[in-house]
């Protein structure tokens, strides 16, 4: 007779993400149909500032209060449609439960209920299921097989849509891959980024953080900031390339301008960037962000601009000059041309990961299989609302040899569950940020703790290149 926990209680509130923004936290308690022990879980849901357009929808109030940003509503449809629809399910059937509430939202993107919706309960539900079982989350979604623990890939440097600083590329990474133990790794991450405040400190340069922890400078361009990452590896004593490699998410979706077809660099100037192209006035249109606020493309008519072809061209110098192991969405996010033709000057010698490519939707993922674009998967829970999902597209990718990158959101939370997903498939990497700021640390501190419980048989990382 197999194991009966019954839902018996679904709740979601109100809290704040790490931008002081709402988000919402759900809880599920369950019953142990034989014992009559109940057990109960939350978990809390991030939020992303460079969205994909393909992204499940992030349900939002649109009133007065938190300028628009409430998720009152979200809260609403936990607290009643799917709480009624989930009570008496058994908890441990998590596929059952994602099914229903895909089911129930009844729509390709979430857009009824909300992604923030169905994602909050799918991961309370997972958490409350291993809770009740006295089982570690990475156990009891991984099984026994789970025992990689990752390299982290710290955002030390932000840009992009992550600061208010010239930079364009919106993230500069480090990967300490030379560490035997996750530990070690974490260790030598937090070195190097605490020379990389010194360096740049003695450099008269702006130390404050982005929304990842990372230092938020105005560098001049891409190479100043590999440059003084190159700076920081080597003053913590340790060997650029051998020891520890670099990474970026350049987000050029945030960079794409699609009237013109080009990739507008707001914080670049002709004779910094050394080529490109002046754009003419009439190309400058300015959009805003879901703050309101004025993005990066405004003022682009000073700003160098560059098509797709040298887009390329420039991963190829930054790869031929520093020792960069991967790049995150090089290109815009429906360039599946383009996308074709990075892979196939540089797939063989770097990671290429689709994050908004692919945005964890295995129909897109399967795309990118068909047409041999990029050779990894960001993962982000988020982005397609349920657990059962995420795991779906992990083994897409893994069964076509793309390698899975488990990812937080700039706007994240204490909440720790990607640490324990990433062991779970054994991805090999993680992006959660700097190790910086109690969101970010959480997930590292968790990975701590997991390989303390996995003893002898942890392992740490995989190759990237």
């Amino acid at each position: 007779m197999s194991l009966v926990i019954k839902i018996i209680d679904v709740h979601a509130r109100e809290i704040l993400d790490s931008r002081g923004n709402p988000t919402i936290e759900a809880e599920v308690t369950a019953e142990t149909e034989t014992t009559g022990r109940k057990t109960t879980a939350c978990a809390s849901v991030p939020s992303g500032a460079s969205t994909g357009r393909f992204e499940a929808i992030e349900l939002r109030d649109g009133k007065e209060r938190y300028f628009g940003l409430g998720v009152e509503k979200v809260v609403e449809h936990v607290n009643t449609k799917i709480k009624d629809a989930l009570l008496g399910v058994n908890v441990l059937d998590q596929a059952e439960i994602d099914r229903m509430l895909v089911e129930l939202d009844g729509t390709d993107n979430k857009g009824n209920l909300g992604a923030n919706a169905t994602l909050g309960v799918s991961l309370a539900c997972a958490r409350t299921a291993a809770k009740a079982l006295d089982m570690p989350l990475y156990r009891y979604l991984g099984g026994t097989s789970a025992h990689i623990l990752p390299i982290p890939m710290m955002n030390v440097i932000n840009g992009g849509a992550h600061a208010k600083n010239s930079l364009d590329f919106q993230e500069f990474m480090i990967m300490p891959i030379s560490a035997e133990t996750f530990r070690d790794g974490l260790r030598m991450g937090a070195e190097v980024y605490h020379f990389l405040r010194q360096i740049l400190n003695e450099a008269g340069m702006n130390t404050a953080v982005g929304d990842e922890g990372g230092f938020a400078p105005d560098f001049k361009d891409t190479r100043e900031a590999f440059s003084y990452l190159k700076k920081a590896v080597e003053k913590a004593g340790y060997r650029v390339g051998e020891d520890i490699v670099f990474a970026m998410d350049a987000a050029a979706s945030e960079l794409y301008d699609e009237e013109t077809g080009v990739y507008i660099f707001p914080g670049e100037t002709r004779e910094a960037a050394g080529g490109g192209f002046h754009c003419s006035n009439n190309d400058c249109a300015g959009s805003a962000d879901k703050t309101g606020e004025a993005s990066k493309k405004d003022g682009c008519c000073d700003s160098i601009k560059r098509s797709s072809e040298e887009m390329i061209a420039l991963y190829e110098e930054l790869v031929n000059e520093f020792p960069i192991v991967s790049i995150e969405d090089g290109l815009f996010e429906d360039d599946w041309e383009g996308f074709k033709k990075l892979t196939e000057r540089l797939g063989n010698r770097v990671q290429l990961v689709g994050d908004d490519l692919f945005v964890t939707n295995p129909k897109r993922i399967k795309c990118g299989i068909d047409l041999q674009v990029a050779n990894a998967v960001l993962i982000k829970v988020n982005q397609i609302g349920t657990v059962t999902e995420a795991m779906e597209a992990i083994e897409m990718g893994k069964r076509a040899g793309y390698r899975p990158v488990i990812s937080h959101r700039s706007g994240e939370t204490e909440d720790s569950f990607i640490a324990d997903l990433a062991v779970a498939v054994n991805a090999g990497q993680i992006k959660t940020g700097a190790p910086c700021r109690a969101e970010r640390t959480a997930k590292y501190n968790r990975l701590l703790c997991i390989e303390e419980e996995l003893g002898v048989k942890a392992r740490y990382g995989t190759k990237t290149s």
